[in-house]
């Protein structure tokens, strides 16, 4: 995210001479950049564990493809659509700082609000600026939390896959209150004409006739036409790449970065190993108890929203007094910000499975491990593959922001590859810039490759509806 901040910021501010529009428009997409492809993925899965008798409802129905995309598609993804949006907007406030106070090519940008108070206050080490920036923060999230996401999630219940409704459902007092108004009627028939002028304009489109599973033959036409036009683009780019490199600080510097890398890379499989031993358990225990999931929801919530670089100066302080260095302390300020991408993840996975699969396990004495290994396991393990593949991008993510740290008139900096980007960025050193990304996505589509490509594969073949 932060090494994209170089080309957008001075490409934005063209853009918009003499406004601070560019900035805006700057910040904006580091934080887009930060919190999409969270949801992307959740939805992307939601999609490909469809249940199968969905999708041929859709056929016998014969939907059209507008009508399946928002009558089939997502509702049956809602509820991890819903789990996964209150994350990314917790990975949004963790990059807040970073996007209101920007400073790349050797320049120092701000913009007015809560992130770049805070950067000024950890700059000057005001300790007292930075309490006054965390209490305002964590009364925005209670109050984010109180009037949308919970209203949200209490309503995204509707769409749960089961045969018979659970004991206890999660409440609402905002959503109550709009159930009882009148404005949600009056909404629904004023849009109603809408709604039918875009049944019948997207009718040309066809219909929703095909499996959502297309045939090997086809899939692989289209991957092999993707697979050309992308290719041609890398290898240009790549091509570009190479020269320039080669012609500033030499291909050598790869060398290093890749050293750097795999430091970093050392600390996000750390951080996923220790977020899955510690969060699943918990995300489960909250998940399965909807008494549970009423009271926890708002702490988690707060605790996942709260910008945890907003803390940096506090665990700078203790890592100074206790001789720690940012190499190894970077892993604690980079799990504030990936680890909940599990934990939520596990909670709705948690919290979709259907009532009557409870029941029947309960009926059957099903208890212990046994429990774990043919229900709970099995449910929740799609959920886990998404939100270990997001904690991991949101690892190397916050790695950029954990392995340099600045508290008043100390400059900690950790070994690996986000203190190497983040350093290049600062003074505006392009050509280390694009070895840090370069190398940092080596490694990220090495393990994607390597791991979670195939744990989909797994999740969407063996754990699938």
């Amino acid at each position: 995210m932060l090494a994209f901040l170089s080309v957008t910021v001075t490409a934005f501010i063209a853009l918009f001479p003499g406004s601070e529009l560019g900035l805006e428009c700057a910040s904006v997409f580091a934080i887009f950049t930060a919190m999409a492809w969270n949801m992307t993925f959740a939805f992307y899965y939601s999609l490909v564990s469809q249940p199968r008798d969905l999708d041929e409802a859709s056929r016998i129905m014969r939907l059209t493809k507008w009508q399946r995309f928002w009558k089939i598609d997502v509702p049956s993804g809602m509820i991890p659509l819903v789990w996964n949006g209150m994350m990314s907007f917790g990975g949004a406030w963790f990059f807040l700082a970073a996007s209101e106070s920007i400073s790349v090519l050797n320049q120092q940008y701000a913009l007015p609000g809560i992130g770049s108070y805070a950067a000024a206050a950890a700059a000057k080490g005001d300790l007292g600026g930075i309490g006054i920036a965390t209490a305002v923060m964590v009364t925005m999230v209670i109050g984010v939390n109180v009037l949308f996401w919970r209203p949200m999630t209490t309503w995204a219940e509707r769409f749960r896959v089961e045969g018979s409704q659970t004991a206890e459902k999660p409440r609402s007092l905002v959503l109550d209150v709009l159930r009882r108004s009148v404005v949600p009627g009056l909404l629904g028939r004023a849009l109603h004409p809408l709604g039918r002028l875009l049944d019948t304009g997207t009718r040309p489109f066809g219909l929703a006739e095909h499996p959502l599973e297309s045939p090997v033959l086809r899939r692989r036409a289209g991957d092999a036409a993707f697979a050309v036009a992308v290719g041609g683009v890398v290898l240009y780019g790549g091509w570009q790449s190479f020269t320039g490199i080669r012609g500033t600080v030499g291909l050598g510097e790869f060398g290093h970065a890749f050293e750097l890398g795999a430091a970093t890379f050392g600390r996000v499989l750390a951080l996923l190993a220790v977020a899955t031993a510690v969060w699943v358990p918990i995300g489960v225990w909250i998940g399965m108890n909807p008494r549970i999931t009423r009271y926890a929801q708002p702490v988690v919530q707060v605790l996942a929203s709260f910008p945890a670089n907003f803390l940096f100066p506090f665990a700078i302080a203790a890592f100074l007094a206790l001789g720690i260095p940012l190499s190894w302390g970077s892993m604690l300020l980079m799990a504030l910000g990936a680890q909940w991408y599990i934990l939520f993840n596990v909670i709705a996975g948690a919290s979709a499975i259907p009532g009557d699969l409870r029941e029947a396990m309960d009926d059957l004495g099903v208890r212990g491990r046994l429990r774990w290994r043919r229900l709970i396991v099995p449910a929740v393990f799609p959920y886990y593959v998404t939100g270990g593949i997001t904690a991991a991008g949101g690892a190397w993510n916050a790695s950029i922001v954990a392995e340099v740290v600045d508290y008043g008139h100390q400059h900690l900096t950790g070994y690996g590859l986000g203190a190497y980007i983040a350093q290049a960025t600062r003074v505006g050193d392009h050509p280390r810039i694009l070895v840090g990304v370069i190398v940092m996505i080596v490694y990220v589509v090495t393990l994607n490759r390597l791991l979670w490509r195939r744990l989909y594969r797994i999740a969407q073949t063996r754990y699938a509806l």
